[in-house]
C-alpha cells in the first residue's frame, strides 16, 4: 500500500530541518550526519504530521523533526545496550565508533529535539513529550531486567510494547492535535488509535524477528540471542510440554543460535500464529478508534497507516 504522497513530501520538510545547523566539530557532524544518511519509515513523524493537518500550524514541521529526532536518540542508545551491530541496513554506530560515542550522539541528539522543543515554546507539548522520553526510559529499563525471565507475564510484554513503542506513537498524535488546538473528542480519539498502532508496530516488529527477511536492515533472531522474551517465544512457552521448555530455554540468550530448529520449535508451538492474532487483534483496535475520529481525511490516513502496519515484511 502507497502512503499519501502529500505526507511524504511533507517529510522531506522535516528531514531537511533535521539536518539543519549542524555543529562544526567534525566528530559530531560526522555522526550526526551517518545517523541520518539512512532514512527510517518515519512512522512518528508522518502521525505527528497527519494529527496537525486540520489547522496547519507554523511549527508543524519542529514538532515532527522533535518527534524524529527523540526517536532516532532513543535507537541509537538501543543498539549500544543490545550492543547491535547494524541499524537501517547499516553498521551501527557503536559498532564502528565505540559504545561511548553512541551514548554521547544519543544525548546530543535528545538535546536537539529539546531545544526545537523550547523555541515551539507550549508547555502541555514539553510536558507530553517529557513525560514520553520518560515512559520510553522506563519500558527499556524493563525489558533490560526481563532478559532470559522465562516467568513474564503476558501483561508485562504488553506493559513493555506500550512503553517501548506504543508511547512514542501516543505522544506524536497528541502533540500534533495539542499544536493545532483541535477539540478534546479529537484529541482524544487520535491518541488512542496511535497508542494501539504503536503497540500493532510493536508487535509486528517481534515477529519479523523470527523472518528471514534480509531487508529488515538488522540480524534476524537477534531477540532471541539476547534472551529477550517477545511474544512468540512466550506464546510457545505456554503450550510447550516440560520437554520442549527445555528446549527453548536452551535457545534463549544463545549466540550460536540454531535458527532453523528455533522457528521449527516455536512455530509448531504456535508461537507464530498467536501473535499474529494477537496483532490482527491491535488491527482492529486501531482501526475503530480511527473510525471515531470525525475528520474524514485524519481518519482515511489512520486506517491507512494500520493497513500498512500489520501488512508491514520490514
Amino acid at each position: 500500500m502507497t502512503l499519501n504522497s502529500t505526507f511524504t513530501k511533507e517529510l522531506e520538510v522535516v528531514e531537511n530541518l533535521i539536518k539543519k545547523d549542524l555543529n562544526k566539530e567534525n566528530i559530531i557532524s560526522g555522526l550526526y550526519k551517518y545517523i541520518f544518511k539512512s532514512s527510517g519509515k518515519k512512522m512518528r513523524a508522518r502521525l505527528s504530521l497527519i494529527s496537525s493537518s486540520i489547522f496547519k500550524h507554523k511549527d508543524r514541521y519542529k514538532l515532527a523533526a522533535i518527534i524524529e529526532l527523540l526517536h532516532t536518540a532513543t535507537l541509537v542508545h538501543d543498539d549500544v545496550v543490545d550492543n547491535s551491530p547494524t541499524r537501517r541496513g547499516n553498521k551501527s554506530v557503536n559498532s564502528i565508533w565505540t559504545n561511548s560515542h553512541g551514548v554521547l550522539i544519543g544525548d546530543y541528539i535528545y538535546s536537539k529535539a529539546f531545544i526545537l522543543m523550547v523555541e515551539i515554546g507550549n508547555k502541555k507539548i514539553l510536558k507530553e513529550l517529557a513525560n514520553a522520553t520518560n515512559d520510553i526510559s522506563q519500558g527499556e529499563l524493563i525489558q533490560l531486567d526481563a532478559i532470559n525471565n522465562i516467568d513474564i507475564t503476558l501483561n508485562k510484554l504488553k506493559k513493555i510494547s506500550y512503553y517501548k513503542t506504543g508511547r512514542l506513537f501516543e505522544a506524536s498524535a497528541k502533540t500534533g492535535a495539542l499544536l493545532s488546538k483541535i477539540n478534546k473528542s479529537y484529541i482524544d480519539n487520535i491518541t488512542e488509535c496511535a497508542k494501539n498502532l504503536g503497540i500493532l508496530f510493536q508487535i509486528k516488529d517481534d515477529l519479523l524477528d523470527y523472518s528471514k527477511n534480509l531487508d529488515l536492515g538488522k540480524p534476524s533472531f537477534q531477540d532471541l540471542r539476547e534472551g529477550k522474551v517477545t511474544y512468540p517465544f512466550f506464546f510457545a512457552f505456554k503450550n510447550a510440554s516440560l520437554e520442549d521448555q527445555k528446549k527453548l530455554k536452551g535457545f534463549l540468550g544463545t549466540k550460536k543460535l540454531n535458527e532453523k530448529k528455533a522457528k521449527s520449535l516455536i512455530d509448531d508451538l504456535s508461537g507464530i500464529k498467536k501473535t499474529q492474532q494477537l496483532a490482527e487483534k491491535y488491527h482492529i483496535k486501531t482501526i475503530e478508534c480511527a473510525k471515531r475520529i470525525k475528520n474524514k481525511a485524519v481518519c482515511k490516513e489512520m486506517i491507512e497507516l494500520a493497513n500498512v502496519a500489520i501488512n508491514r515484511e520490514k
